[in-house]
Parts: C-alpha cells; structure tokens; sequence
C-alpha cells in the first residue's frame, strides 16, 4: 500500500469516529457502551505495545543508548556423549 493511499485510508478513519462523536449524545445506551468497550480496547493495546517495546529497547540498551553485553543471552549447545 502506498503512502497516499494509507493516508486517505487514516483520514476516512478519523472522519468516521468524529461523525460517531459527534452523534454519541444522541446515542443509545448500548451504542455509548459498546463504543466505549472498542476504545478502551484499542487505547489498552497502544499502551501494552508502548510497554513492550520500552522493555525490549531497556533490555537491549543501557541508559546512555549503547548495548548492555552483560545482558546478553548465552546458547548453551548440549553435550555429545561417548
């Protein structure tokens, strides 16, 4: 997908939830709650991959921006036996 098309794709999104808010006073009770329950699903993956990827970039790095060797992972190869 090129980028203009991803553009135009993001704005019809964004014009669609302005819409939907704009007409959520109007609402249903079940609509305002159903509507809720997606938005707080999507802010609830935001932050779990904001989460995650502070994890992995603090595991990787140190606090100045270069590599943490002491963290870094061993392979263990097993052991042939006789």
């Amino acid at each position: 997908m090129s980028s203009g098309g991803f553009l135009k794709e993001m704005q019809g999104i964004g014009e669609k939830l302005l819409l939907k808010l704009q007409k959520l006073p109007k609402a249903d009770p079940v609509e305002i709650v159903s509507f809720c329950v997606i938005l707080l699903f999507i802010v609830t993956v935001l932050v779990m991959m904001i989460i995650a990827c502070s994890c992995c970039c603090y595991s990787c790095c140190s606090c100045n921006g270069r590599p943490d060797h002491r963290r870094r992972k061993i392979q263990v190869c097993p052991v042939a036996h006789p």
